[in-house]
């Protein structure tokens, strides 16, 4: 019984039409072999399994071919047989990572000198060759620039950047690409109607999808599929085997994240989790099919843009015309930072979970120089002129879901409105202690300012926190219930060590931390940033979160004797300035104070 053979090795091009998706490569070579403008060494750059050994064997055989050099050599040509056999002594095989010495690289400059035993070119074919010590680099040089007429050299690398620069100077480069989905998917076909195997064409998809570009890796993943399913091959055979994603659960997510349907969207990602997917691979395609999205608005739907199904063009269609382009980039920018950090990440689902509800939130965020136009436009629409105040400021935490608070500066004699927006997301913004009798709020203006100056990832959590009391040389923070998921997110080490540093800098020294769930005390007006010198516009893809006009100057702001005014919200509705920047903010009047 002879020897089982793989597929990839199996169905292994034999001729340059035979390789798939490196035309430019495969056309170039076979031009120089009809011109005759055979260099002396070549280089085949490209990412594993695309090609790039296999390339170089068929060149070698077009070269020693009998009646050659030529492209359309004859199959049972001995000189042929030999290098596909790998028996034939003219044309080496070398590995770069086993034979990277000093030593090996002498050893091959000395036999390369002696002529070609049968064929017309000795050939070196040196596989990974990048992993060649710089010393056997520098060993080869002279040969690679001057060899013998009868010597040609062949190197593949799979990183082109740690091959040295005088070494890529002789050499003439070739950067293979990675193939195209449809491409391999062609090509998987062909392989299973020759091995007498059903797969329907999502199965192939999937393959080609979990393949990322690479030949290789796709045909060894189809041969342990009809390893493990026999003649019929189906997607969801390919989802179990390699955990990756169905195509239509890609879809259905980034249905719901486009609309804004949180409760949809982590449940399906619970339910991939129970079903061992690969998180990391989720978060990848999911920013494939946003790019898809982007790339069919921008280019006014030219589907040869995009790598995707039929089914998958269709849902492209039809999702890109729910959201605007910017709004698609905010959601790419979120998924791209969580792609970068997935791997730090130690609890991957929780990342995962808020980096999926940033995604949403980014939906409505709205950058702070449309804020600032608007606020202009307020102001230069016949309202009364504002009194000098502090710049517009603007406070966006980073890693926290986008926001931006705005200062407006309004009339003294004018009474304090707030207007809250109608999406879910609070604006930060400092309440006083819960049984402190208002002592605290000075330390902790200046206890979140001292954070902000070392962690603005941490000073962005504690924007959502108060301080309840300072007894027995104990700090308790309090978190709303609406933010109740932040306290496992700041109860930690190293936050501890970092407030009570600060408080000791501040004068409380040795005092611990506790963090609670407790209700928020009611909130006053967001307090004032500093004066700055210049107004610094900040980039922030985020909505209005709070519009507070400017307070009053101190002499305006002192306790008044006489009893506090009152106001009845519906009168302000009429007010054209007031209706204006509730249209803009999408807000309402939920308070009005003198």
């Amino acid at each position: 019984m002879s020897s089982y053979q793989v597929i990839a090795r199996k169905y292994r091009p034999q001729r340059f039409s035979d390789v798939v998706g490196q035309e430019h490569v495969t056309q170039t070579l076979g031009h120089a072999i009809e011109q005759s403008r055979i260099a002396h060494a070549y280089l085949f750059c490209g990412p594993r399994g695309t090609g790039k050994t296999t390339i170089a064997r068929i060149f070698a055989k077009c070269l020693n071919a009998t009646d050659g050099p030529r492209v359309d050599f004859k199959d049972d040509d001995p000189r042929c047989q030999e290098i596909t056999e790998g028996r034939s002594l003219d044309v080496m095989e070398i590995d770069g990572a086993s034979n990277n010495g000093v030593e090996q690289v002498r050893d091959l400059r000395d036999t390369c000198r002696y002529a070609p035993s049968a064929s017309r070119f000795k050939i070196y074919i040196i596989d990974e060759v990048h992993m060649l010590s710089t010393a056997a680099f520098n060993a080869l040089l002279k040969t690679l620039e001057e060899p013998p007429a009868h010597v040609k050299f062949m190197f593949a690398t799979t990183d082109p950047e740690k091959v040295l620069p005088t070494i890529l100077s002789r050499c003439q480069r070739f950067d293979l690409r990675r193939i195209p989905v449809k491409l391999i998917v062609t090509h998987l076909a062909g392989i299973a109607k020759k091995e007498g195997v059903a797969i329907d064409d999502a199965a192939l998809h999937a393959i080609a999808r979990g393949a990322d570009g690479g030949m290789r890796d796709a045909e060894s993943a189809l041969d342990q599929l009809i390893s493990f399913c026999g003649s019929k091959i189906v997607e969801a055979d390919v989802l179990s085997m390699f955990g990756l994603t169905a195509q239509g659960q890609i879809l259905s997510m980034t249905e719901a994240v486009l609309q804004g349907d949180i409760a949809s969207v982590l449940r399906e990602l619970n339910d991939l989790c129970k079903h061992g997917k690969d998180l990391g691979r989720l978060i990848a395609d999911l920013l494939a099919h946003f790019r898809n999205l982007l790339i069919h608005q921008v280019s006014k739907g030219d589907t040869r843009l995009l790598e995707a199904s039929e089914a998958e063009l269709a849902a492209v269609a039809t999702q890109a015309a729910l959201v605007g382009t910017d709004t698609l980039m905010r959601i790419m920018e979120v998924l791209t930072e969580s792609e970068g950090q997935f791997r730090n990440a130690a609890s991957k689902k929780i990342f995962v979970e808020v980096a999926l509800i940033k995604a949403i939130d980014a939906r409505h965020a709205v950058s702070i120089d449309s804020v600032l136009k608007q606020l202009a436009t307020l102001r230069s629409g016949g309202g009364p002129a504002p009194a000098p105040a502090r710049p517009v400021a603007a406070s966006v935490p980073t890693p926290s879901p986008p926001r931006a608070v705005a200062a407006v500066p309004a009339p003294q004699p004018a009474p304090t409105m707030a207007l809250r927006e109608s999406a879910p997301v609070a604006a930060p913004a400092l309440a006083p202690a819960a049984n402190s009798g208002g002592g605290l709020d000075p330390l902790w203006r200046d206890l979140v300012e001292a954070i902000g100056r070392v962690s603005p990832f941490a000073r962005s959590y504690f924007l959502e926190a108060f301080p309840v009391s300072l007894t027995n040389k104990v700090l308790t923070i309090g978190f709303d219930p609406e933010f109740a998921d932040h306290v496992a997110l700041v109860d930690n080490t190293k936050n501890h060590a970092l407030i009570s540093t600060k408080l000791g800098e501040l004068g409380h020294h040795g005092v611990q931390v506790k963090f609670i769930v407790a209700e928020a005390p009611a909130r006053g007006p967001a307090p004032a940033e500093p004066p700055s010198p210049a107004p610094v516009p900040v980039a922030a893809a985020a909505p209005a979160a709070a519009l507070v006009p400017d307070e009053a100057p101190a002499a305006a702001r002192a306790p008044a004797k006489s009893a506090a005014r009152t106001f009845d919200p519906k009168d302000f509705k009429n007010d054209p300035l007031i209706a204006k920047a509730l249209e803009i903010f999408k807000g309402q009047i939920v308070e009005v104070r003198a």
